[in-house]
């Protein structure tokens, strides 16, 4: 019989059968044999392509049912394209089956290269998975690795409490302290070494005296803990700065820019319980602790003497009537559209945003905006990106900032 699997061939001719009679598999596949022979010539003679190895084992599964059968032919075929395409359509003449009529119909010519392709493809995919999950890091992991290493194994213990802390928290005369050991890990990272944690939210007494010695700058998470954190500190020991992580994170995991500018915008311990009471009274989300302030000494510097708050800039001038109109105009079309229009220096739309998309968008134009209208209220936020942009007008619904806060002017509905 055929030497060809279909394992090796390339094609497999499908084709469906029904006899109007009960007929054995041998009758089918003599069928096949007998009525093609001498059709096609020598060279697409069935039996000897069989012989060949370009033909392989004819499969017939047939079911017999109510006096009738049917059932698949699969014939596998190493010939190319076109040679098998013939031998599919000869199959289609074959109309009797012993003494029974039958329909012999080819359903498709499968490509098994196809098939196969896939399968290499999705086990490629495996494969390459796996050797990225396993592959070895570049340099830079690497070296990012051994710091960070070398770093964790800078912690020190301190106290007879065995808190954890920075290398340079004897020598140095600022400390920052924080809640716990991840918070100490992420500072040494970045290369903050005066560093030590209080192991929890209760304040260690040790501290109480090492508070009294140095500089303290306690830092917290920038959550409802972290205010509750400042008022057991701050009321136990002395505490001389305060700052916080941004708003629902934690020290562990914020980054080392953040670190910085958190740093910078700390206060001292009387103005953060102000603030913290506040919030309490207005039931609103927190604002950054302060004005960018010196940060804590990272080798034991003694800390800079605190900057004076620069004095409340005048407004520069007058609207003219054209700039009222026009942001009047403007402000009114914007009601209930939660969006906002950035302008030129010659009062035209640059663009139409969403709300949630304004300061991206003012800190991708850099300077080239002069006046921005949007549908909400004005929050110091907002004014920052605003003064970073050296925008000229901001025009809102309604402010909660105070026109002399800022060197933008500030403008809202009511004004119009």
């Amino acid at each position: 019989m055929g030497k060809v699997s279909p394992v090796s061939a390339k094609y497999i001719v499908q084709a469906n059968i029904t006899i109007d009679g009960v007929v054995d598999r041998p009758d089918v596949i003599g069928a096949i044999f007998g009525q093609t022979e001498g059709l096609l010539g020598a060279d697409l003679e069935l039996r000897e392509l069989q012989r060949s190895g370009r033909i392989g084992r004819i499969e017939v599964n047939t079911d017999t049912k109510g006096g009738k059968t049917s059932g698949k032919i699969l014939i596998p075929s190493s010939l190319d394209k076109a040679e098998t395409a013939i031998i599919a359509a000869a199959l289609e003449i074959i109309q009797r089956i012993g003494p029974c009529n039958s329909h012999l119909l080819i359903e498709k010519i499968e490509d098994v290269r196809i098939s196969k392709r896939k399968q290499v493809v999705e086990r490629a995919k495996q494969l390459l998975k796996n050797l990225m999950e396993s592959s070895i890091p570049d340099s830079q992991e690497l070296a990012d690795e051994v710091a960070y290493s070398v770093r964790v194994m800078e912690i020190t213990e301190w106290g007879p409490e065995r808190l954890p802390a920075g290398p340079m928290i004897e020598e140095s005369d600022e400390i920052i302290l924080v809640e716990g050991r991840a918070d100490v890990i992420n500072l040494l990272k970045h290369g903050f070494k005066n560093a030590i944690a209080m192991n929890g939210t209760n304040m260690p007494e040790s501290l109480v005296p090492l508070a009294k010695e140095k500089t303290v700058t306690l830092f917290v998470d920038g959550d409802r803990g972290g205010n509750l954190i400042v008022k057991e500190v701050t009321a136990r020991a002395e505490v001389d700065f305060v700052t916080k992580a941004p708003d629902g994170k934690e020290v562990e995991e914020i980054t080392k820019k953040e670190i910085h500018n958190s740093l910078r915008a700390r206060v001292s311990g009387e103005q953060a319980l102000m603030e913290i009471g506040r919030e309490g009274q207005n039931g609103s989300m927190r604002k950054p602790f302060g004005s960018p302030r010196p940060m804590p000494s990272q080798q034991g510097r003694p800390p800079l003497q605190q900057q004076r708050m620069a004095p409340p800039q005048q407004k520069r001038k007058e609207l003219t009537e054209e700039q009222k109109k026009t942001f009047s105009e403007m402000l009114e079309s914007l009601v209930g559209t939660r969006g906002a229009q950035v302008l030129d220096d010659k009062l035209a739309v640059l663009g139409k945003v969403p709300l949630t998309e304004l300061e991206p968008t003012l800190k991708s134009l850099g300077r080239g905006v002069h006046a921005v209208v949007f549908d909400g209220t004005i929050e110091r936020e907002l004014v920052r990106s605003c003064e970073r942009g050296e925008v000229k007008f901001l025009v809102g619904m309604d402010s909660h900032v105070k026109p002399e806060e800022s060197r933008v002017e500030l403008l809202t509905a009511n004004e119009l």
